[in-house]
Parts: structure tokens; C-alpha cells; sequence
């Protein structure tokens, strides 16, 4: 009896161990990130210095991801800093595929907004694949510049 309740026990902790291993595995974080920073002129010889950056969280069996941000804003004078600020937080995207599957994935950014961009803040791109299968989704979102943005998705053919 000592012998299947040592055996139980054994078997109770080696799978909680390979439980946080297993959900560990189930997102991916792109491997595109970018980081952009402005620099601005205030009245009081004060200089502003802002950056961003962003990354993309990815669930790998869902193919729902998450678009993650971070920023700084560091404001000085000639002798000293005055003041630091941070922000971010990450926002849930919808899925790239309807079904859950075993996904790779990786995303880009389009540059800041400059005169040239008469879509707002500009967009991103979502490339998806199933790793089991020869399957690529690519995706477009862009800002309309009119409340809501603008994705469509396309199944890649191969020739």
C-alpha cells in the first residue's frame, strides 16, 4: 500500500511540474521588435525625448496574439532630469486561424506617422503559419483614419 501511495504522489508532482512547462510553450513572442524616439523642444529650454517600442505575444495552438507597447518619455533641462514617465500594456488581437492548431508567427510594423502617411499612425502586417501542414495566412491592418482599422487576410498558394 506504502508502495502506490510513494507511486501516486510521484506521479501528482512530476505532472504539476509539466504542467507550467507545457503552458509556457504555448506563446511566442515575435522577433521583430522596433523602437522609435522623437525628440521635441519646450518653452524654457526644456527638451522632451519620447521612445516606443512594441513587440507581438503570439498563442501558438490558438493563433489569437496580443500587440504589446512600451514607452518613455524623458523630459530636462541643461543640468538635470525633470521628470521620466512610462506607459504600456498589451492589447488582444483576434485569431489569424479559425481552428487550434500548432502556429508559427512573426509581425512587423509600418514606420511612425510623418507627412507622407495620409492613413494616420499607419499599420502592421501578421504572417501565420501551421507548422504541421503548408499553410501561410498573411494579414494586413491598417488605420482608416476614420475610428476603426481596416484587416483583411490571405491564404497563401503554392505553385
Amino acid at each position: 500500500m506504502r508502495h502506490v501511495i510513494k507511486l501516486c504522489w510521484a506521479a501528482a508532482l512530476s505532472l504539476a511540474a509539466m504542467a507550467p512547462a507545457a503552458r509556457a510553450d504555448d506563446y511566442q513572442l515575435s522577433h521583430n521588435q522596433r523602437i522609435s524616439c522623437s525628440r521635441g523642444l519646450a518653452p524654457g529650454k526644456l527638451n522632451t525625448a519620447t521612445c516606443k517600442s512594441y513587440t507581438y505575444l503570439f498563442n501558438t495552438k490558438t493563433s489569437e496574439y496580443f500587440r504589446c507597447q512600451v514607452s518613455l518619455a524623458l523630459t530636462r533641462d541643461n543640468k538635470e532630469v525633470i521628470n521620466v514617465q512610462t506607459d504600456g500594456g498589451c492589447t488582444k488581437k483576434p485569431r489569424i486561424f479559425e481552428t487550434d492548431g500548432r502556429y508559427d508567427f512573426d509581425a512587423t510594423e509600418t514606420e511612425p506617422p510623418n507627412t507622407n502617411s495620409f492613413f494616420g499612425p499607419g499599420g502592421y502586417s501578421v504572417w501565420a503559419a501551421d507548422v504541421t501542414a503548408q499553410k501561410v495566412r498573411g494579414c494586413i491592418i491598417i488605420s482608416s483614419g476614420l475610428g476603426s482599422d481596416i484587416s483583411k487576410c490571405l491564404d497563401m498558394t503554392f505553385q
